[in-house]
């Protein structure tokens, strides 16, 4: 049997294109989730902090609760729609994996 990937990569992605977007513009480049440049000593006093209490970038795979239940009161907030965080509210490790995890969830072999 042979393999067939879903989806095959293009020479240009997501993280070169705004690479490219923040070179061009002389941005901050937070594309792949790490600075160009040093932190403030305070956020590193923070960070260690954070550390120290077990809080890492390790979530617990649904999402942290505390997470969960902010985005459904904000939900209910905006929309006037209540919403279980336990059973309707998903966090993703990045906007790539939810447009991934959505579309793997929706299409079908044989969908363009």
């Amino acid at each position: 049997m042979k393999f067939t990937p879903k989806h095959t990569a293009p020479d240009t992605n997501i993280f070169s294109t705004m690479t490219a977007m923040a070179i061009e513009h002389n941005a901050v480049n937070l594309a792949q989730g790490f600075p160009e440049f040093d932190i403030d000593p305070v956020l590193a006093n923070l960070l260690t902090e954070a550390s120290l209490l077990k809080y890492n970038q390790y979530a617990p795979m649904p999402g942290l609760p505390a997470l969960r239940n902010a985005i459904a009161d904000s939900v209910s907030l905006r929309y006037g729609i209540n919403v279980d965080p336990n059973t309707e509210v998903s966090v993703t490790p990045g906007a790539t994996y939810a447009i991934y995890t959505a579309l793997a969830a929706l299409i079908e072999p044989g969908d363009e």
